[in-house]
C-alpha cells in the first residue's frame, strides 16, 4: 500500500470514529421519544435529502443514480439494516462502551472471511493488530454472568453482521462511487425502517430534538461516507482494526456525558488495542 494511502485511511478513519461517535449520542437523546426505526429512517430521509441535492449541483454524480450492481447493494442493506436497527436499540440498554467492545468481535469475522471472499492477505501486522484488539475487547468486558445477557447476546450477532457488510462493502467500491453506495443505503434502508413505524412520529418534533436530529443524520451520512472511502484506499482487514479506536473514545464520552464507571480495565484493553493498530501502522508504512 503507498504510503500517501496509509494516511488517507487514518484520515477517513479519523472522521468515521468521530461519526460514529456523534450518532450514539443523538440516538441517546431521541431514545425517550423516537424508536430505532423512527430514528433511523429520518437519517435515510434526510441522506436522500441531502445526496439529492448533491448531485443536482454536481452533474458528474449523477450516474451513482443507477447502481451496476443491485443484487449486490441489496444484500447489503438487508444486513445494514439488520445490524444497524440492532445496534442502535442495544445503544438504549448498555453502556457504550459495552456495546462498542462487543461490536468490535467483528474484526476477526472480517479477517477470516476477507481471505477467501475479497482473496486478501492476512499479513502478521493485520493479524496481530485483530489479535490485540480481540484481547483488549475481552478485558474491557471481562467475559462472565454480566456479558450472557440478550442484549450482549444482541450485539454480537450486529458484529457478524457488519463484518459481512464490511466485506460487500469492499466488493462494492471496485465498481460503484461512494455517492452510489450511500445513495442506495438510504433509499433501500428508508422503506424497512418505515415498515416498523406506527405512528405519525414527525409530529412529536420539538425544537430540543433539532440538535440530535441534525448529529443523527449527518453523523450517520458522514460515517459511511468516511468509512468507504477507508475501504476505497485500503485493504478490509487494514482498515477495520483502526475502528478499535472508538472502544476508548466512546468510553470516555459515556462517562462525561451519562456518568457511565470508567474502570481501569476499559485503559487497559485499550492500550492493548492502540499497541496492535501501532504495530500494524508500521509495518504497513515499512513494507509500502
Amino acid at each position: 500500500m503507498p504510503h500517501r494511502n496509509l494516511l488517507a485511511v487514518v484520515a477517513w478513519m479519523g472522521g468515521a470514529l468521530l461519526s460514529f461517535s456523534a450518532t450514539a449520542i443523538a440516538v441517546r437523546a431521541l431514545a425517550h421519544t423516537f424508536s430505532v426505526f423512527e430514528m433511523l429512517a429520518i437519517r435515510n430521509a434526510a441522506g436522500i435529502v441531502i445526496l439529492l441535492v448533491l448531485a443536482g449541483l454536481k452533474p458528474e454524480l449523477r450516474p451513482g443514480l443507477k447502481p451496476r450492481r443491485f443484487p449486490l447493494h441489496l444484500a447489503r442493506n438487508v444486513l445494514h439494516f439488520a445490524g444497524t436497527d440492532g445496534w442502535a436499540f442495544s445503544l438504549t440498554l448498555l453502556p457504550l462502551a459495552t456495546v462498542f467492545a462487543l461490536e468490535f468481535t467483528s474484526p476477526a469475522w472480517v479477517a477470516l472471511l476477507a481471505i477467501p471472499l475479497l482473496k486478501e492477505r492476512l499479513t502478521r501486522g493485520r493479524l496481530v493488530a485483530v489479535l490485540l484488539g480481540f484481547a483488549g475487547v475481552l478485558i474491557i468486558l471481562r467475559p462472565g454472568a454480566e456479558t450472557l445477557q440478550p442484549a450482549s447476546l444482541l450485539v454480537l450477532g450486529v458484529a457478524f453482521a457488519f463484518a459481512l457488510v464490511a466485506i460487500m462493502t469492499k466488493r462494492l467500491t471496485q465498481t460503484e462511487s461512494t455517492f452510489s453506495i450511500l445513495f442506495f443505503m438510504n433509499l433501500l434502508q428508508l422503506p424497512m425502517n418505515l415498515a416498523g413505524v406506527s405512528r405519525v412520529f414527525w409530529s412529536a418534533i420539538e425544537p430540543a430534538h433539532l440538535l440530535p436530529l441534525v448529529g443523527i443524520c449527518l453523523g450517520g451520512l458522514l460515517s459511511h461516507y468516511c468509512l468507504t472511502n477507508a475501504y476505497r484506499r485500503g485493504d478490509a482487514t487494514m482498515v477495520v482494526p483502526l475502528d478499535f479506536l472508538r472502544i476508548p473514545l466512546i468510553a470516555f464520552v459515556g462517562w462525561q456525558l451519562y456518568g457511565e464507571a470508567l474502570d481501569p480495565y476499559v485503559f487497559l484493553g485499550s492500550g492493548c488495542i492502540v499497541a496492535g493498530l501501532i504495530y500494524s501502522l508500521n509495518r504497513e508504512a515499512k513494507t509500502s
